[in-house]
């Protein structure tokens, strides 16, 4: 990009000569106007915001001192040179408070001017390369921060003010709401027993990517929020909430379905909520959109608009209830709070009349599928378990069969929740925020507020933990996960660089480099020529740059 310089003078021969006789177009600068006293020069530049002027001082009507004095009033980022015939110290100190950054006496030396500019324009590009960076550092930090609001919102961990403190464009106080859709991969279960660790990574961070990139063509503020694994809920602004579009997010969901069936050859079912959500309703509503998807008839197209939540819980409501308080605590260690959900679920059974077994069993069903898969994200169950308690569900058995496999699981839940250590529960939880985030900026000190300890300690738990430093695991992720990206999936360099948290291809090429012993281009090259099927061909991009 082009910097903008603002030649000032009262002679014409002068400015004639400054247009015709420094390089400009080699320093990489466009002479954007031209002025012949300091009255004019001002106008242009309110209407040019040039980043170079050069100015005489002595000139009629406003002469370079007063011009400059106004300047500075909405401008102090220009750099200005002064030139002047005068060599009078008096002139020169007069517009040292104006931070004049240098002055050329007439007669002009036009070789001295042009070396003069171009360490200036160097300067000045350093500086809005700096500017830029610092800006896009705030900006990451801020889009974490809010997602961080959003997902302990949806999730119900407490402890936070749901006040919308914080938005993806402005601040607009209670008038903030969103249109919901939880995304879940179907048989989701049944494929993540089947996968191995990298295979789930790969999935979901290619799920997450599609989800993200096709949303970004909606030109929406939106989030999209990986609450477990296989499942994301998107949230899209709608500021004022009467902008929301029931027909326009039905196109939303269906367009992100397509595009993850076409780019991945994966199906995902998308529940919708018919009506904008406000912050202190995502929570209850994430929870009955879960439900929906799972036990709800479905729309054509694998879309679901679920009635909205009954005011008053029936007794099936009050079941859930039962099921996610289990959940909850499971997830907090607390063991009384888990026996006690478990004991009035199995008192809410056995109230049941004989005709609501019918309209029970699948959501015993589900209770099932939705603790196996709770138990998977907390690592509390094994895979060679996990195939067990499947071979059961799929036998599938009756109420009072379900009911005794549901006692199973959550009493083997309590045990090996109870076995983990704090600092090994933390580790798990850093050890997910790492995977959801891995495209973005992370480090030690936002971990560890996300965990809520301190930085030290994050580190000293963090190398016990796993081994090696919170930097050595993150770039041994992210170079993992650009490994199976170069490999499996068409996607340039640079683009697979941005997708693993590295916004320079140079950089992400000499890392790549450094960790493999190769160029990612050359580890492309010769990963295509193993003769294996790759699990996400299709995935390319439409202008692979």
């Amino acid at each position: 990009m082009k910097l903008k310089a603002l030649l000032v003078d009262d002679e014409i021969n002068i400015l004639k000569n400054l247009q015709a006789v420094v390089p400009w177009e080699e320093l990489g600068i466009e002479v954007a106007g031209t002025a012949k006293n300091g009255e004019i020069a001002l106008e242009l530049a309110k209407e040019m915001k040039p980043d170079l002027i050069l100015c005489d001082i002595r000139m009629p009507v406003m002469d370079g001192i007063e011009f400059l004095g106004a300047l500075r009033e909405f401008d102090t980022e220009a750099e200005v040179i002064m030139m002047t015939g005068y060599q009078d110290f008096s002139y020169v100190r007069s517009v040292i408070r104006y931070e004049v950054r240098d002055y050329i006496l007439k007669p002009i030396d036009y070789e001295e001017l042009a070396g003069t500019i171009g360490r200036l324009a160097e300067g000045i590009r350093e500086r809005q390369a700096e500017r830029q960076s610092i800006q896009k550092e705030w900006r990451q930090v801020f889009r974490l921060a809010y997602e961080k609001v959003l997902y302990d919102l949806l999730i119900d961990v407490g402890g936070g003010s749901s006040r919308p403190f914080l938005k993806l464009h402005e601040m607009s106080g209670d008038n903030l709401a969103f249109a919901m859709l939880l995304a879940d991969v179907e048989e989701y279960s049944r494929k993540e027993c089947l996968w191995d660790e990298k295979e789930r990574k790969l999935w979901n961070f290619a799920i997450h990517n599609v989800l993200l990139e096709n949303l970004q063509a909606f030109e929406v503020p939106h989030s999209v929020l990986q609450v477990r694994s296989g499942e994301w809920c998107v949230l899209i602004e709608r500021i004022p909430p009467e902008t929301f579009d029931l027909e326009q997010c039905l196109s939303w969901a269906a367009k992100l379905r397509q595009a993850v069936g076409s780019f991945l050859k994966m199906n995902i079912r998308v529940a919708l909520h018919p009506a904008p959500v406000t912050m202190e309703r995502l929570a209850k509503t994430y929870k009955h959109l879960q439900r929906s998807l799972h036990l709800g008839e479905r729309l054509d197209g694998g879309l679901l608009v679920p009635d909205r939540p009954k005011g008053h819980p029936d007794e099936t409501q009050r079941l859930w209830d039962r099921i996610e308080e289990m959940v909850t605590g499971l997830k907090r260690c607390d063991r009384r709070k888990i026996e006690s959900a478990l004991k009035e679920l199995n008192d809410s059974f056995r109230r049941l009349p004989e005709t609501s077994f019918e309209r029970i069993e699948p959501i015993l069903h589900y209770v099932c599928l939705h603790l196996l898969r709770e138990m998977r994200a907390m690592d509390v169950i094994g895979r060679e378990d996990e195939m067990r308690y499947w071979s059961q569900i799929d036998r599938s058995p009756g109420i009072r069969e379900t009911l005794a496999l549901i006692n199973r699981l959550v009493d083997q839940s309590i045990d090996s929740v109870m076995k983990k250590k704090t600092s090994d529960v933390l580790m798990l939880s850093a050890k997910d925020y790492i995977e959801r985030n891995l495209s973005s900026d992370l480090s030690i000190d936002m971990l560890a507020d996300y965990l809520g300890i301190s930085g030290s300690y994050f580190s000293l738990l963090f190398k016990q933990h796993f081994g090696e430093t919170f930097v050595e695991y993150v770039t041994k992720q992210r170079m993992e996960m650009a490994k199976s990206l170069l490999a499996l999936s068409d996607k340039s360099v640079t683009v697979v660089g941005q997708m693993v948290g590295y916004a320079e291809r140079r950089y992400f090429t000499r890392v790549f480099s450094k960790h493999t012993g190769m160029l990612p281009s050359e580890y492309r090259e010769k990963a295509h020529q193993r003769p294996e099927e790759p699990i996400l061909s299709g995935w390319t991009d439409k202008e692979n740059g």
